[in-house]
């Protein structure tokens, strides 16, 4: 296991030029990115999380308070995620945030709750966090399984795909993505004709999963994993020609993955997120400040999350005061509620009582080589949901914290 911490005060001068002495005696506001540094989601969360969880800081400043950021690897194992938020908690960790893998992320939250501390979720999908397993010290930020459900399954049903075979990692977050996704594509008048369940992290070999797919003689072929495992499962789909008789639903699927995947073979998915770098003025701006730190790439829609979300906490622990903040998550967390959310990454929102982030979400269409100006040129615009409409509405998610 291998923890980094870094302090932000000195990236800016005129923040760490004068008052030495007042500054050590600051309280300080520590944020720890507990993220996937070595497996299958290290393109798409990993080291950008902690790139964009600094950039928020650092754009922050110095407002009465030190910051400083700690990252750490969970290596996608709930027993190692959750060792490491009890020791960062019980060692003055204020904040943890991301934690990719859904199985990770709800111990977190568990954890969290009983230390009375703050969980930022960016990275994991489980829409569990915002129904029955909601937390009064959680926030779920960037995007659910619920929401990528209906932006892409219920759409591709529209369009005539209404049979569906699902290859699904074998978690919390595939479980609840199929769950997800299956209940749309019924609702629409489609029929699930399959699925099947594959080891998770342990699969690298998609053959025999696909060639099940293929079998079924569904019309979609529904990929309930992501990053890593999505790109195999295409490659090992299109060396079947399973690309001729079936459409490829990438249920969860980012910039990073068509950019692994190349456009020659992604061109034509369907796919839903709730950030792009190229999607207006104040995205291109926040790529601009964070590429160069961010191995000259722009940002991906989780590490934006965790930019977004540490922002938005900052901002409530300035108007509550630092120590207050520290002194109680659950506080913390209901201040952020209070407060609308604006950032560069994903404009103006609010945060719902069930600790759903509202904003909106966007289906993507990959383009082909020919349209594509460049690297990371991917994706164009095919449909814009609003937030309150894309996500689970509050009455049906089963969480204890919302009124009857």
């Amino acid at each position: 296991m291998e923890m980094n911490r870094r302090s932000l005060l000195a990236g800016a001068a005129a923040v760490a030029a004068p008052l030495s002495r007042a500054r050590a005696q600051a309280t300080t506001i520590r944020l720890g990115v507990l993220t996937d540094m070595s497996g299958p989601y290290r393109d798409t969360t990993g080291p950008g999380s902690v790139v964009l969880t600094q950039a928020a800081a650092s754009e922050f400043g110095n407002r009465g308070f030190n910051v400083e950021v700690l990252s750490a690897d969970h290596q996608n194992k709930p027993d190692v995620g959750a060792n490491i938020a009890r020791q960062w908690y019980d060692q003055g960790v204020d904040v943890i945030l991301d934690v990719p893998t859904s199985s990770v992320a709800l111990a977190v939250n568990q954890i969290a709750r009983e230390k009375n501390k703050v969980f930022l979720n960016s990275g994991a999908a489980t829409s569990d966090l915002t129904g029955s397993q909601c937390s009064p010290n959680t926030v779920h930020w960037t995007y659910d399984t619920y929401m990528l459900a209906k932006g892409t399954g219920g759409a591709i049903v529209r369009t005539g795909g209404d049979s569906w075979f699902f290859i699904t990692a074998d978690y919390a977050f595939g479980h609840a993505l199929e769950r997800d996704t299956a209940n749309f594509v019924r609702a629409a008048g489609g029929r699930v004709l399959g699925q099947v369940r594959y080891p998770f992290p342990a699969t690298t070999d998609f053959s025999a999963f696909v060639v099940q797919a293929q079998a079924s003689r569904a019309k979609v072929l529904g990929m309930a994993n992501a990053s890593t495992d999505t790109v195999n499962t295409i490659k090992a789909a299109r060396e079947f020609g399973l690309h001729r008789s079936m459409k490829f639903a990438a249920l969860l699927m980012g910039v990073m993955d068509i950019h692994a995947l190349g456009l020659e073979s992604a061109q034509g998915l369907m796919l839903t997120e709730s950030f792009y770098w190229d999607l207006n003025d104040r995205t291109r701006a926040l790529t601009q400040r964070v590429r160069a730190a961010n191995q000259n790439r722009p940002p991906a829609m989780v590490p934006a999350g965790c930019y977004g979300a540490a922002l938005h906490y900052l901002k409530a622990a300035a108007d509550m005061g630092a120590a207050a903040a520290k002194a109680d998550g659950r506080a913390a967390v209901a201040r952020m509620k209070a407060m609308p959310t604006d950032d560069d990454a994903f404009g103006p929102g609010r945060i719902r009582e069930d600790g759903r982030k509202l904003h909106p979400v966007f289906l993507f269409e990959v383009k082909s080589p020919s349209e594509s100006r460049g690297p990371f040129d991917y994706y164009k615009v095919a449909a814009t949901t609003p937030g309150d409409d894309a996500f689970r509405p509050l009455a049906e998610g089963g969480c204890s914290l919302v009124r009857s």
